[in-house]
């Protein structure tokens, strides 16, 4: 075989390997955003494009890197979460001040843990990062709250249900016990506020029930 056609050869052999290295390339990129961000992948998708969202994606990875967020102290975990078994509680009596309160929490927590939280907006975009699968719900929940005392008891039950989702995430796991030691459960805490969290609560039975009155 002539030199030339050998050399054509490997030239064409290096081309095709180099395609087909950048395509995989490519795959892993779009399979790792969208493992990432989950639903809210699919939904940039739909609304700017595959090439936009891909974008976007993974500006908001880069700006949320440079945000530095950092988990809540142990003293802090128990506060919020003391917060919260309180908020939820007056759920009963005041569905939509309960809702208020959960909202409020929710944004306290990401504050806390480095996420700039006055703007709602870019709250939304920048927990999407890390807390992909609990953002619309979020959305919902927010929209939700906007309406106060005008929206449904179930409706603000729905919500503040999301609000929790987002909440326990924020929070973070309860420190291991040291040494294996088994902890009491101290009424305030975070170990309570799982506990009080753990199902939909007394709230969610009569909120069903205020909202047939």
């Amino acid at each position: 075989m002539p030199v030339g056609a050998i050399i054509g050869l490997v030239v064409a052999f290096i081309l095709v390997a180099v395609a087909v290295t950048l395509v995989a390339a490519l795959v892993v990129r779009v399979l790792a955003l969208r493992h990432q961000f989950g639903p809210e992948y699919d939904r940039l998708v739909r609304e700017a494009g595959p090439r936009r969202a891909h974008a976007e994606l993974t500006e908001r990875r880069r700006r949320v890197d440079r945000l530095g967020i950092r988990p809540l102290t142990a003293a802090q975990r128990a506060r919020y979460a003391g917060e919260w078994v309180s908020a939820q509680e007056r759920f009963v009596d005041s569905p939509a001040q309960a809702t208020g309160a959960a909202a409020a929490l929710v944004s306290a927590v990401a504050a806390e843990r480095g996420y700039p939280a006055a703007d709602q907006a870019q709250l939304l975009t920048d927990l999407s990062v890390h807390h992909a699968r609990r953002l619309e719900g979020y959305r919902r929940a927010r929209q939700t709250s906007e309406r106060g005392g005008r929206a449904p008891t179930e409706e603000l039950r729905q919500a503040l249900l999301a609000y929790r989702a987002l909440f326990r995430e924020l929070l973070g796991p309860a420190p291991a016990p040291a040494d294996g030691a088994t902890r009491a459960v101290i009424p305030g805490s975070a170990a309570a506020a799982e506990r009080g969290t753990a199902t939909q609560g007394a709230a969610a039975p009569a909120a069903r029930g205020a909202g047939r009155e």
